[in-house]
């Protein structure tokens, strides 16, 4: 159906995040598709364990434990004066973590898989579906301080958590409690002749890496959807895929930083992990790793911490996370006057609590933008007898006295295994984060 409601545009950026999701199905691997596409524009990593050395207008990045990293456009101005324009987002999505001694025997015909919660999914959503494994191995080093690490991704469909029949679970579409610890376990295999007796999964991973089993120390694992995601409307305006929360803002955030030109402020792209449980981890925005960041990219330039704090106070962060759109069939659980919907723009998340940093100053900040990059702006607020989540904002505020905002773009079905957005939302905040970083 020929459509003017999506342009050309906006559907071959839509199917770049997709492609990006796919690449992407553990932090780990969302880390490097991130490097896959800063490396052409020119950024080059720095290590953290090195003295700097920067050069005016040059572009870098970092990373920390494989799973965040933060990248930058050094300003062409006086750092104190024009301080820093920057976007957080972060590359982790709720999801199930594969226990140590995971194998677990079913009267010896089935072998299912220990797992553990990793933030908050939406348990039944991952009922029925193909998934795969996906995250980092760590492998017998030089010494024991300098293990080898390996990204790891299955190629194929490996395990289904299945449903109970209704046959045995008369009432199951009258509400469903599932058991994190007895529902959720996934079915890897049926136990031959041929299958490996004891640590199979250990001795699949050293097969797909061409590696013995004692080589292998431990390993990173996580449950991920196998298909991929897709284009879903009448018009083809809707995004149904994994991971969207926060993917979508990595995306548009680093097509923002890799494509626009270079300001008198430094652009700064910051991708942190372990948000969806926290962000108290050393690579989390509870971590002082930005603040540290940012304060070696002013040494680095041979100014003091003065100049460091002045820097701070002409900053500006955008928190950009995803937001929750009117659903079609829940539309009470929606604030009477603010109802933000799918392809009608960017959000501003407010909380009177502050479990946003968004304040009427950063709003007006942020509406601005969305005017200068001519995309339309929508706002959140929960409902006053509801408790909504946080996000990175808040957090990163503790240990950045920056002025900042709260956004995201409208999604439905957030936490699921696979949620919704709109093919129009995605460029808008792309341009948006384009106008931030280029604007004086």
């Amino acid at each position: 159906m020929k459509t003017s409601f999506i342009n050309d545009a906006e559907l071959t950026f839509a199917h770049e995040l997709l492609d990006f999701i796919e690449e992407s199905p553990s932090s780990f691997h969302a880390v490097e598709s991130v490097k896959k596409l800063l490396a052409p524009q020119g950024f080059q990593e720095l290590s953290l364990n090195g003295k700097w050395s920067l050069t005016p207008g040059g572009k870098y990045f970092i990373t920390r434990n494989n799973s965040a990293l933060i990248a930058f456009s050094l300003g062409l101005g006086e750092a104190e004066k024009h301080g820093f324009r920057l976007i957080a987002a972060h590359t982790d999505s709720p999801a199930f973590r594969i226990k140590t001694l995971p194998e677990i025997s079913v009267e010896g015909h089935y072998l299912k898989l220990n797992i553990e919660t990793y933030g908050g999914p939406i348990l039944n959503t991952w009922l029925d579906r193909p998934l795969s494994l996906a995250g980092r191995i760590i492998l017998r080093g030089e010494s024991p301080f300098s293990p080898q690490t390996k990204l790891f991704h299955s190629d194929q469909p490996l395990l289904v958590i299945p449903n109970l029949a209704i046959h045995m679970n008369r009432k199951v579409n009258e509400g469903l409690e599932l058991n994190k610890q007895k529902d959720m376990l996934p079915l890897l295999a049926q136990v031959t002749r041929d299958l490996h007796k004891e640590n199979v999964l250990v001795h699949y991973l050293a097969e797909s890496l061409h590696c013995l089993p004692e080589d292998i120390i431990d390993f990173d694992l996580f449950l991920y959807e196998a298909e991929k995601g897709c284009l879903v409307g009448l018009q083809q305006e809707f995004i149904s895929s994994a991971r969207l929360d926060d993917l979508a803002m990595i995306h548009a955030g680093i097509w923002a930083i890799a494509k626009v030109k270079q300001s008198l402020s430094t652009q700064v792209l910051a991708c942190f992990d372990h948000e969806e449980c926290g962000s108290t981890s050393k690579q989390g925005a509870a971590s002082p790793l930005l603040s540290h960041v940012l304060e070696r990219i002013l040494l680095a330039q041979k100014k003091d911490r003065e100049a460091y704090f002045q820097a701070l106070e002409n900053s500006f962060l955008i928190s950009a996370d995803m937001a929750h759109a009117l659903h079609p069939n829940a539309s009470e659980k929606h604030d009477p006057s603010n109802r933000p919907i799918l392809n009608g723009g960017p959000v501003i998340k407010i909380s009177a609590n502050q479990s946003y940093t968004t304040d009427a100053e950063s709003a007006a900040i942020f509406s601005a933008l969305c005017q200068l990059a001519d995309v339309p702006v929508q706002k959140f607020v929960n409902r006053s007898d509801e408790r909504g989540g946080s996000t990175i904002g808040p957090i990163s505020s503790t240990h950045l006295d920056i002025r900042s905002v709260d956004i995201g773009n409208p999604i439905l079905a957030m936490h699921s295994v696979r949620e919704l957005g709109g093919v129009k939302d995605h460029l808008a905040a792309a341009k948006v984060f384009s106008a931030f970083y280029e604007s004086v």
